[in-house]
């Protein structure tokens, strides 16, 4: 067994922010990646709204330089895949999916959320040229240009507003005629002339050689198709938080799989704390990861020096 002051989970902003804060501390910190570390950043291409660099910048050169200065700093990454935490209270046992268990006197949930996608066929070629689950992140690029949402809920309808300050057209796609979005924010939508709502209909298929095109709908009431032309195409369907290995802990999870965390990462068990996107039900941004991992970083810190 491994023995350590700070095992990290995920390899993300949140996590190395967390284990740079750490680990100047001087908390022995272990950052256990994963097969593919680096989060969800990893698949963005162009990011121009993450303060510090002039330019727009891609999401593994912001991640390799994260790597790249923790371990200067004197942390230790690993590849493992953490699939069980165990313990009511300090120190916790961790459990690989090979078998190999660490030890360690607090610990970091920094796993992230995937995008949920639409499931449809050829989907993946697209995002990053055209398709997207971030408009925050990726709507300055569709400016000037005709774009589509899918989704009902408050994100969907905040993103289309977003979007209708810069966009000529935001279709909004909605399997249903009634929304889950605030009836507020839904009327302020209906009251944008750029916003037009494509209602009870999904996607079917997503149009274009090698970037986005246009969008083919489906009328579900109907049955019949219509093209939509669009260079955009972002999906606000929801994300699904990476916690599932946290199911049987005594780390206390709301319905959607996100950790439920306090305003200083602080989870349900003292000594385990959680950071970014796997516990942010709102923003999920780059920036915020790295903040609350900055927090759950010094959190932990002041934990084991107490605790030693």
């Amino acid at each position: 067994m491994i023995e350590t002051d700070l095992l990290i989970i995920g390899a993300g902003p949140a996590g190395c922010s967390a284990a740079i804060y750490a680990v100047r501390a001087g908390v022995k910190t272990i950052i256990a990646g994963g097969a593919v570390p680096g989060g969800q950043l990893l698949q963005t291409s162009d990011i121009e709204n993450y303060a510090g660099f002039v330019n727009p910048v891609g999401g593994f050169e912001i991640m390799d330089n994260m790597h790249k200065q923790c371990k200067r700093l004197g942390v230790e990454f690993t590849s493992d895949e953490i699939v069980k935490v165990e313990g009511e209270k300090s120190p916790f046992t961790l459990t690989c999916a090979d078998g190999k268990q660490y030890k360690a006197m607090s610990v970091i949930v920094a796993t992230g959320a995937k995008a949920r996608w639409l499931g449809l066929p050829g989907e993946e070629k697209f995002i990053g040229r055209g398709l997207s689950a971030c408009a925050t992140c990726d709507g300055f690029f569709m400016r000037g240009k005709t774009v589509c949402i899918v989704g009902g809920g408050n994100t969907a309808f905040e993103d289309a507003l977003f979007l209708a300050q810069f966009c000529p057209e935001v279709n909004l796609i909605h399997r249903r005629d009634a929304f889950r979005a605030d009836k507020v924010t839904v009327e302020k939508a209906k009251a944008n002339p750029h916003i037009k709502l494509v209602l009870n209909s999904v996607p079917v298929e997503i149009l274009g050689a090698e970037a986005v095109e246009g969008v083919r709908v489906k009328n579900v009431q109907t049955g019949e198709t219509a093209d939509i032309p669009c260079a955009g195409l972002f999906v606000a369907i929801g994300a699904v938080p990476q916690t599932d290995f946290l199911k049987d802990s005594l780390v206390a999870l709301a319905d959607n799989g996100l950790v439920l965390a306090d305003e200083r990462t602080r989870t349900t068990i003292e000594g385990i704390f959680a950071a970014g996107d796997c516990a942010d039900k709102h923003y999920r941004q780059a920036v915020i990861a790295a903040g609350t991992g900055a927090k759950a970083g010094i959190e932990a810190a002041a934990f084991v020096n107490l605790h030693r």
